[in-house]
This record gives C-alpha cells, structure tokens and sequence, in this order.
C-alpha cells in the first residue's frame, strides 16, 4: 500500500466559522455542541459547508473464520442474510435511511456465501471470510492490501453514482465484535476485559472465551505495527471500511462513524494516515464498553448516547440530521448586526 495523502484540515475556514457563529442571534456558546460540529465541517468543507442533501452509507460486510470458536450468538449464515434485509430495504438501517434521507449501499468485502448481483451492492469480496484468528493470521499480506483498495473502489463506487457530501460507514459479519475487540486492544494497549462486550448477546461463559482470545491476540501482537495488526486479528469488511475511510478524507467528505466495529475500522485508518481522524464525526457511544476506549483513542467525543448496540451505520444515520442543522445554522441564522438586533453589550436605545 502506497502512502496516502490527505488533505489538511482548513485552519482558517474554521476560525472564520467560529467567529461567524459567535456573531450569531444567540448567546455565545448557546447551541454547545452543535456549534462545535459547524466549525468541524467548515473546516472539513474549506468553507461554509453545504447542507448536506446528497446522503450516503456504505455498510461493509464480512465473515470471521474465529466463529468456529462459539463467540456469536448467532451462526455465520446470518451474515448474508442480513445484506440480503439491506438489500430488500426492511433492516433498521432503511428505516433510518429513509428518515435521514440517504441511500444505502453495501459492500461485500468477504461475505463467505455468494452474493446475487443487485445495484446497490458493491461486489469487492476479497475471500470467503477471513481465517481462524484464534489459531491463525486472519488474511495475507495480499488479501490486506486488496481489502484496503477495495475500501477505497467502494467509495469511488458510490462518488460515481451519488457525489455524496458526507457519507455514514457501518458494518455487518457475525463474529466482527472479536476481531474489532482485538484490534483495538493491540492498537490502543487496553485490557482485553475493557474492550470486549456482548456483542450479539453472547452469555457468560462465552463472554470469557471471547475475552480470552482476545487476550492472547492483544498479547502477541503487542507493539506491533498496523499491518501486522490488521492482517493478524482484522476483518475483510473491518479493512475495507478502513479503505473507505482514507478515500473519503482524501476527497474532503466528512466521515460519520457509526459504533464499536467501525472505531476499529477508523484507528487502523488512523494508524495508516493520522490526518484521516479530523475528517471523522463519532456519531454515538455504543453499549459496547471498547467503544469508549476506541474514541478516546481517536481523540472523538459522540454527538449522543442511544444505548444502542446494533450496527448497521444505525446510528450513523442518525447523525446526518445534526450536521443538517449545524450547517443550516451557520449559513442561515443572521448575526446580530445582519438582522438589527441589539448585542448584550449594545445600549437597547442605540
């Protein structure tokens, strides 16, 4: 994998942002957070950003060979059949594309069951799954750099067909909690008991056999770079999204990270090229307790807290109308000279 570029983040549209917003009809600092995100994409933008009507979200999926290993709630099979509910457009995902205004679209990455051909799915399947983490490097060197490129021909895909203005990543694969889990342990030194979670609602015993693998992969691959990570312990759909990431940055479009797996998705991007992060936007924390690690890591705080734990860019797609309003807010509302309202410090009679 060459090295890959990306764009500075524009200092100065952001300053000009900042200083717009605090010139607005409001108390300074009264929208919080929200005038946080407007400085963000101004600066992702170069300028007033759009209001963002062209909507994107590229659900990745994979399988995880480490299933073998009873660490999922549920049989690998349901990997294909839920790319084939996103597909059909009844997944939680449509709906909530449906109220964000944005069209979804899925890559297969290593989904390991055969695909049939429909417009809205992106056919980049690096294997048939990725291999047994637990007892052996998940991918090649080989399979790495294509999933990565496949990453990167998604994005191209979907810029093709829609020019989006910002997009959502999420994810789909049974058993993808395990391989995110381990990498954010490698990437961030954290405890395998403090990144592993529950995923699809495993019980306890298998709770402790997950925790367990995660442990030894954390272990062995610790101070490792990110090649030997994502090749040891990553997911097709994991590394694809990674690719995604670094193409959209590269292109200016802001990045909306939906929840656990995706974090893990953007700390190998950020590992890859560290300017990638600023053009990401945490959407919200998951129930995921690794999640939390993972966005203190990416130095991200989520614009919300949902309890979700779900996938799918679910709560991705909730994010698309709080960036529709920071941009509206800082393109639309007056600032108090515009509009002829007197400041806090401007005489009422003046």
């Amino acid at each position: 994998m060459s090295v890959i570029s990306i764009p500075p983040l524009d200092g100065a549209a952001a300053r000009a942002a900042r200083e717009r917003i605090d010139q607005l009809t409001k108390p300074i600092g009264s929208l919080g957070r929200i005038e946080e995100l407007a400085e963000r994409l101004a600066a992702i933008h170069g300028g007033l950003p759009p209001v963002y009507q062209r909507r994107a979200i590229l659900v990745g999926a994979g399988d995880h060979g480490v299933t073998v290993e009873g660490i999922s709630a549920y049989p690998a099979e349901v990997t294909p059949q839920m790319v084939g509910a996103f597909l059909a457009e009844f997944a939680a995902i449509n709906a909530f594309a449906r109220v964000s205004r944005a069209e979804v679209f899925v890559a297969d990455f290593g989904v390991a069951t055969p695909l049939p051909k429909h417009d809205r799915l992106i056919d980049l399947n690096v294997g048939l799954g990725t291999r047994n983490l637990a007892r052996e490097a998940a991918m090649t060197d080989a399979e790495l750099d294509r999933a990565l490129r496949a990453g990167m021909e998604a994005f191209a895909y979907i810029r093709e067909r829609v020019s989006p203005e910002i997009i959502a990543l999420g994810e789909m694969g049974i058993g993808n909690s395990t391989s995110a889990a381990a990498m954010i342990a490698a990437f961030t030194e954290a405890a395998a008991e403090t990144v592993v979670g529950r995923g699809t609602g495993i019980d306890d015993e298998t709770l402790r056999r997950k925790t367990a693998i995660v442990d030894e992969a954390a272990t062995r691959l610790r101070g490792a770079d990110w090649r030997v990570i994502a090749r040891e312990v990553g997911g097709y759909e994991i590394v694809g999204l990674a690719g995604a990431l670094l193409a959209a940055a590269q292109a200016r479009v802001p990045v909306i990270l939906d929840g656990f797996i995706v974090s893990a998705a953007a700390l190998l991007a950020s590992r890859i090229a560290s300017e990638s992060v600023g053009y990401c936007i945490a959407a919200h924390r998951s129930r995921e307790q690794g999640h939390a690690v993972a966005l203190r890591h990416l130095g991200l705080v989520p614009l919300f807290d949902l309890d979700l734990r779900l996938g799918e860019a679910s709560g991705a797609a909730l994010a698309f109308p709080l960036c529709e309003a920071a941009a509206r807010m800082v393109r639309e509302m007056k600032t108090f000279a515009e509009a002829g309202v007197a400041t806090a410090t401007e005489p009422l009679n003046a």
